[in-house]
């Protein structure tokens, strides 16, 4: 950037770049008012449309406590499939849940990819990858638990995936990287009573 020694200068500067730019000046000017009608329309049809789907899943969540029936189940999954937003993500976790809870995993593991591109909210995303690399666990595709977990990012998750991480390591049978990712949860300083008896067993 230049520096200009005196007043008259940067008077002379100025006057200069809005005689040879006045049109873009004025064309952005224009362009600027537009936009910002059309944002201020956008925001409040936005407002508006969110707070109808706030509403809706709220009548959704009255029924995704406990054990859920087969109209509880068919009305979420509607929800879901109608809002691809966190109300949507938040929804398609549950029955993720649902049918983890049953056995279903592979189930399970489809409404959690779908949760996945429903939200653009970090921590969400970093919940959603936690339980997706659980499921893929639990059908013993280890290597694709170990890549969705390299997907979690943030330091206040490193206990959940390190503790995550060493079982899937006991699982795959290398003890010595599970005993690696277990004492690097201890480090986090959470889940210490149970990362200890898992350390505890790979001893025993």
């Amino acid at each position: 950037m230049e520096v200009y020694s005196t007043d008259d200068e940067q008077r002379e500067v100025l006057r200069h770049f809005f005689v040879d730019n006045s049109k873009v000046l004025v064309i952005s000017v224009v362009l600027g008012v537009g936009s910002l009608v059309g944002w201020r329309y956008w925001y409040n049809h936005y407002d508006d449309a969110m707070t109808a789907v706030s509403s809706s899943w709220q009548l959704v969540n009255i029924g995704l406590a406990g054990q859920a029936g087969q109209a509880q189940l068919d009305a979420a999954q509607h929800f879901a499939d109608s809002n691809d937003n966190n109300y949507g993500a938040l929804t398609s976790l549950w029955l993720a849940r649902q049918y983890a809870e049953r056995g279903d995993f592979a189930v399970a593991q489809t409404h959690l990819q779908k949760a996945l591109g429903q939200t653009r909210e970090a921590n969400l995303q970093s919940i959603i990858n936690l339980r997706l690399a659980r499921v893929q666990l639990q059908q013993s595709n280890v290597d694709d638990a170990l890549e969705t977990l390299d997907d979690v990012k943030g330091k206040g998750w490193t206990a959940l995936v390190e503790d995550a991480r060493g079982d899937a390591q006991v699982v795959k049978g290398d003890h010595h990287a599970a005993r690696a990712a277990y004492e690097k949860a201890l480090q986090s300083g959470a889940l210490q009573a149970l990362v200890r008896m898992k350390l505890n067993n790979l001893s025993s």
